[in-house]
């Protein structure tokens, strides 16, 4: 029995959990507007918190860590959509899955799950902020660039980039700032209570996950598909992301990143973005198309989140030593 909970994570436990609440009791309405409302307040909190605790010579070191941002700017705009494009290929696959995909492939990086997975594990917690921020903020411009060229989609139109941008600076940027700021006042008090910083990570992941999972169960995502689809797209999610997480593994090796760096690779170089993709999938295809397409993100934004939840806490429990015997396992 020992064993048994031992093995089993209390936090990846509770994300199966709230995706099940979600799945049965899906915040709809004004009820929708306040679940959204709140995980924002959580995640804006998350990053005022993160500021306050970084020193002003660890935020320059992540600033400067321009090999580390490079490899994952690369895995996420240029190995995950050549990944894609192999995906798209897979005839056995429907062809709106197929377009999902390759879509699915082609957005940025997630901001505040990235950095959240990092710090429980014990990672490069400020690289981590610049990396997925301008992962997210290029994405912006360079996603629906790529889904001209590799989708054979038209990149006109107006894109809602300056209200991406101004949420990304509002919602993340600031609150880090801000909280920075003020550490010579409050630095005290959060070096103090680690733990409650650690509750506020798990909470925002949590928030968001309910929110993301509500919305996209009130859209019908169980009645678009059959079972049997589901299973194939859900198999087709865990293989890119399994892929994807190996290969930002081996990449770290190879680069010679530290074990705080190699984490932000891994983090940030495997996801992708549900907040993004669904805006600009909005406006980018017909709006017949858009629930198609957004289903493989929907999934894969929930089984990127349990399993970069698992592998957070594995490395967190690690010696500093290394990462690569929990990813090895």
């Amino acid at each position: 029995m020992n064993r048994l909970r031992q093995a089993l994570d209390p936090f990846l436990l509770l994300l199966i959990a709230t995706v099940a609440l979600a799945s049965v009791l899906p915040a709809r309405g004004q009820g929708a507007g306040i679940a959204g409302a709140v995980a924002d307040a959580g995640i804006v909190l998350l990053f005022f918190l993160h500021g306050a605790k970084l020193s002003r010579e660890a935020i320059w070191s992540g600033a400067r860590a321009w090999k580390l941002h490079l490899a994952t700017l690369g895995t996420t705009f240029v190995a995950f959509p050549i990944l894609g494009l192999i995906v798209e290929r897979f005839g056995f696959v429907p062809a709106d899955m197929r377009a999902g995909l390759l879509f699915l492939a082609l957005l940025p990086s997630t901001v505040q799950s990235s950095i959240a997975f990092t710090a429980i594990a014990r990672g490069n917690v400020a690289a981590a902020v610049v990396s997925a921020s301008f992962s997210n903020l290029l994405g912006i411009v360079l996603t629906p660039v790529l889904v001209a060229l590799l989708m054979q989609k038209s990149g006109s139109g107006s894109l809602i980039s300056l209200s991406s941008a101004e949420g990304i600076v509002l919602q993340l940027l600031l609150p880090f700032v801000v909280g920075h700021l003020l550490r010579p006042w409050i630095g005290g008090f959060i070096e103090r209570h680690k733990a409650m910083i650690g509750r506020v990570d798990r909470g925002s992941i949590l928030l968001v996950v309910y929110a993301a999972f509500s919305a996209a169960v009130v859209e019908g995502l169980w009645h678009k598909v059959s079972k049997g689809e589901l299973l194939v797209l859900a198999g087709l999610c865990i293989a890119m992301l399994v892929l994807v997480l190996i290969f930002t593994l081996l990449l770290g090796r190879m680069l010679g990143l530290s074990r705080e760096d190699a984490i932000v690779l891994q983090f940030c170089g495997s996801k992708k973005s549900l907040a993004s993709g669904v805006p600009i999938a909005g406006v980018l295809f017909p709006a017949s198309a858009v629930g198609p397409i957004l289903l493989p993100i929907m999934l894969f934004h929930q089984i990127q989140l349990m399993a970069c939840a698992y592998l957070a806490r594995r490395y967190g429990a690690q010696p500093s030593a290394g990462m690569a015997p929990a990813a090895a396992e």
